[in-house]
C-alpha cells in the first residue's frame, strides 16, 4: 500500500477568500439637482426651521429658485441657482411683506463644494442675521 503524499504546490484550496470591497455610502450631494433639492434639501431646510420654532414655513421650488416664506408671507427669502448644479453660482435674497428684495447677494460663494449641511446652515445663518429666527 502506498500512501499519496501531496506537496504544497499541489494543494488546491477548496475555498478562496472573496475580495472584500468597501461599499461607499452614496453621497446625497451627487444626486441629480432636482432630486437633491426635492428629497434632501427641502426636507432638511424644513427640519431646521422647525427646530428654530417656525412651523408655518412654505417652500416652493420654481425652476432654479427656492422661495420660502412664513408668518403669512411676512418674511420671505429666495435662493437662486445659476444652473442645475448645487456647486455652481448661487445667490440669496430676503425681504418682508410689502417690499421687494433690495439686495441679491452671493450665497456660499467661497465654498468649493456645497454640502447639504452647509446649504442649510447658510440659509439659517443669513436669516438669523436679519434677526428673523431669534432675537440676537
Amino acid at each position: 500500500m502506498s500512501e499519496e503524499v501531496t506537496t504544497p504546490a499541489e494543494v488546491k484550496p477548496t475555498e478562496t477568500k472573496a475580495k472584500v470591497e468597501k461599499v461607499k455610502k452614496p453621497i446625497v450631494e451627487d444626486l441629480p439637482f432636482a432630486e437633491f433639492i426635492d428629497t434632501q434639501y427641502i426636507p432638511a431646510l424644513t427640519k431646521a426651521f422647525t427646530q428654530a420654532g417656525i412651523t408655518d414655513l412654505n417652500l416652493q421650488v420654481e425652476d432654479l429658485k427656492i422661495k420660502g416664506n412664513w408668518q403669512n408671507h411676512l418674511r420671505q427669502f429666495m435662493i437662486y441657482f445659476a444652473k442645475d448644479d448645487i456647486n455652481g453660482q448661487k445667490a440669496f435674497s430676503c425681504w418682508e411683506a410689502g417690499t421687494q428684495p433690495s439686495v441679491i447677494e452671493p450665497f456660499l460663494l467661497d465654498e468649493r463644494k456645497a454640502t447639504l449641511d452647509l446649504m442649510v446652515f447658510g440659509v439659517m445663518q443669513r436669516l438669523n442675521a436679519q434677526k428673523w429666527l431669534a432675537a440676537n
